[in-house]
Formats: C-alpha cells, sequence, structure tokens
C-alpha cells in the first residue's frame, strides 16, 4: 500500500492529462500510486501514444497506475465518489487533469497534512497568463495561527469570499510580494481550491465523501466545493503557500452550472450547525 493514492477525473484532455501525469515522475514524494479514471464518451484516450508513455515511464520508476474507463457517466460527484472508493492509501490527492506540478508539490502537501492532523489540504491553481495581471482587491488572505482546526464555510458568511484568491495569478503575485523562501509552507484559510487537494482519507469519507451524487441531477457542479467544506467543518482545511500549482488554462469541460452542489445541499447536518 503506497502512503498516497493521486486519484485523477478526467475527460476529453489526453494531452492535458499526459503533461499532468508528466509532472508526477520527477515528484520528491516517492511513495504515491496513480488511479486514472476517465469519461470521454467518443473515443479511448487510453490509446494516446503520449498518454502511454508518460504511464509507462511512471510505471518503471515503481508507481502504480490504475486506468479506469468510468461509463456511463453520472456527474462529477459520482465520478469522485468511484475514485474515492479505490483508495487504499491513508492519504488522497485529488489532482484535475489540467495541472502543472512542482517536483516537491507532493511532498509539501502530504507533510502539512501530516503536521496538522486535519482533514484536508490544498494548493490553489496559479494562471501563468495571468501574471501581468495584478488585482490587489482580490489578494486579501488570512494566515493560519496556531494549529488547523475546524471551521464553518459556507455561501453566506464572509470567509466565502475567500476563494478569490485563488483566481487569475492571484497568488502568485502575493507569495512574491511575501518573499516566501522555496521549500517553506505557510497555511492560509480556505473558502475552497479547485484542482489540487489533498485528503485525510478516512476524515473524507467521514464526512460523507461525494456520496451525496445521488441527491444531485447528473449535470451539476461545486461538487469538489461541497465536499471540502463538510471536510473542513469536522476536521479544518488549509491551503499553503507558495503554491506550485499551475492551470493548463484550457477550456472547461464543464459548462453548464446552474446546479451548484454547495448553494442545493446543506453544508453540514442541523445538529452539527447547531453546535458550530
Amino acid at each position: 500500500m503506497s502512503a498516497i493514492d493521486v486519484l485523477i477525473p478526467a475527460c476529453n484532455r489526453p494531452a492535458a492529462l499526459a503533461v499532468t501525469l508528466a509532472c508526477l515522475i520527477g515528484q520528491t514524494e516517492r511513495d504515491f500510486r496513480v488511479v486514472v479514471s476517465d469519461q470521454t464518451e467518443d473515443g479511448d484516450p487510453f490509446e494516446a501514444a503520449e498518454l502511454l508513455a508518460v504511464v509507462r515511464v511512471l510505471r518503471l520508476r515503481g508507481h502504480a497506475v490504475d486506468l479506469h474507463r468510468h461509463l456511463p457517466r453520472r456527474g462529477l460527484a459520482e465520478h469522485r465518489q468511484f475514485l474515492l472508493d479505490e483508495v487504499t492509501a491513508p492519504c488522497c490527492l485529488f489532482l484535475d487533469d489540467d495541472v502543472i506540478l512542482e517536483r516537491d508539490m507532493l511532498e509539501r502537501l502530504h507533510a502539512t497534512l501530516a503536521e496538522e492532523r486535519c482533514g484536508l489540504v490544498a494548493c490553489g491553481l496559479i494562471g501563468p497568463s495571468f501574471e501581468h495581471d495584478v488585482r490587489p482587491h482580490e489578494q486579501a488572505f488570512e494566515r493560519w495561527e496556531g494549529r488547523v482546526e475546524p471551521e464553518l464555510v459556507t455561501p453566506e458568511s464572509n470567509a466565502w469570499q475567500r476563494h478569490r484568491l485563488h483566481s487569475a495569478a492571484n497568488l502568485l503575485h502575493v507569495q512574491r510580494g511575501l518573499g516566501i523562501r522555496p521549500g517553506s509552507s505557510i497555511r492560509y484559510r480556505l473558502a475552497w481550491a479547485s484542482g489540487c487537494v489533498m485528503y485525510d482519507a478516512e476524515k473524507l469519507r467521514d464526512a460523507g465523501g461525494f456520496s451525496f451524487w445521488s441527491q444531485l441531477p447528473d449535470v451539476h457542479c461545486g461538487e469538489d466545493v461541497l465536499a471540502q467544506v463538510r471536510v473542513m467543518a469536522r476536521h479544518g482545511g488549509c491551503g499553503i503557500m507558495p503554491s506550485g500549482a499551475f492551470h493548463q488554462e484550457l477550456p472547461t469541460t464543464v459548462p453548464v452550472r446552474d446546479v451548484d452542489a454547495p448553494r442545493v445541499l446543506p453544508i453540514v447536518a442541523d445538529a452539527e450547525l447547531d453546535r458550530a
């Protein structure tokens, strides 16, 4: 059993997926398995030569790589629950199929999760094309002072606005302004993070995982957000800076966003809300 299962939900992006997988080859953290689940309906992306080449190199480096074709499509949350059900490691990293990682990201996320003993640790994504688009009004952030603790974040709360820090290249500009030395990890308070989130697998399961998928129509968004805020309400979570996760900035594969999971399903049960 590996220390980390890297879980990649994929769809219609074999080239981007190959780039994401290639970033795992040189990671300083060595003890991980990769599980890819693809929902491409037209053709088999696992036949793409560039993707197969990277998979072979990962296996040569000693990493198990499991490839799944998970159809029919029953929604994003169901797809993520399928991946969670495959987890055997104590920690799991949900990594989108269009992310570029620096070589120490798995190690830094894993070390922070172990030190804080919280439910999740995330790296917000940086959009490289926004390097010169400086947005001071979106760069507020709150450091975690002391240990990471449970926190209730809802769409109606002021804390929800923290998500702006993860837009464009805001993280990059904040990191540069703070002069954070490479290899260090400043903890900060989250609303949520997209694309690169490591969980304590048991704490994610304890918060229900993505089992709420059956309560949503097949076409929805925000499933990752709902899972994260539920985990943070029970077990706490944080972001780390500097981020070494970059968005490939491809068109979204989720154009219809009429049903947003954290706005149509409860963040926590009523009994937990009373205690919060």
